[in-house]
């Protein structure tokens, strides 16, 4: 009796100092989340800010707006591609010939450089296609959001003003192109589907704070 006694205390010992190990690990996980987050909204802040300087006369005239998730978004999509097309119609090249480089430029600067992990270029459709149900309609909104992801992409990379080795060898390790079909379509105020905003293009920044986040997390489920 006395050895299953010694048994059940020792037990008892382990499993109570897992518990503080545990409770500390929390503990230190949470200050880090802390210290993280409250870097990324600074850091989210500083470069919303200068893009919004940076574009503040242009957005009006390429019918684009900036948001404080770093969310460029094009909104006019007469302007961008044809109906059912995904070649980068003139008017929209031109306005990325202007944006691109400049929106680079400032991603790259030393301040926040090391922490943009990537530059997603997002095609994004309405759910609608003509004569389809919802289901098959998806499928071909996926193809041609993708096509007109792919599309904007290759057109910036061809942009000359980025053409210069070490700028270039950034854009391809952090710039992607992806197609989302109607997944995040907009809604009015009344929250109907908004047709022609859901067609849109956008260039949205993820920072590795996302990912140092994701390891915290990940270890905490250990």
């Amino acid at each position: 009796m006395t050895g299953l006694m010694m048994i059940f205390l020792l037990v008892a010992i382990v499993f109570m100092l897992q518990v503080k190990k545990n409770e500390a690990k929390i503990v230190e996980a949470q200050t880090r989340i802390r210290e993280i987050a409250t870097h990324y909204t600074d850091l989210r802040g500083q470069i919303y800010k200068e893009l919004s300087e940076e574009f503040r006369d242009d957005l009006p005239k390429w019918r684009a707006s900036i948001r404080p998730d770093l969310s460029v978004r094009f909104e006019e999509p007469t302007v961008q591609f044809d109906t059912g097309a995904a070649t980068v119609k003139d008017g929209f090249k031109t306005a990325l010939n202007s944006f691109f480089p400049r929106y680079i430029k400032i991603l790259r600067s030393p301040k926040y450089v090391d922490a943009i992990e990537e530059v997603r270029i997002e095609g994004h459709t309405s759910s609608l296609w003509k004569n389809l149900t919802p289901e098959p309609a998806y499928y071909e909104n996926m193809r041609l959001s993708q096509e007109r992801a792919r599309s904007v992409l290759m057109h910036v990379f061809a942009i000359s003003a980025i053409r210069d080795d070490e700028t270039l060898r950034w854009i391809l390790a952090r710039v992607t192109a992806n197609g989302l079909s109607s997944a995040r379509r907009l809604l009015t105020p009344e929250g109907a589907e908004d047709v022609i905003g859901s067609q849109r293009v956008e260039f949205r920044v993820r920072t590795a704070a996302e990912d140092q986040l994701s390891k915290i997390l990940g270890a905490l489920n250990q």
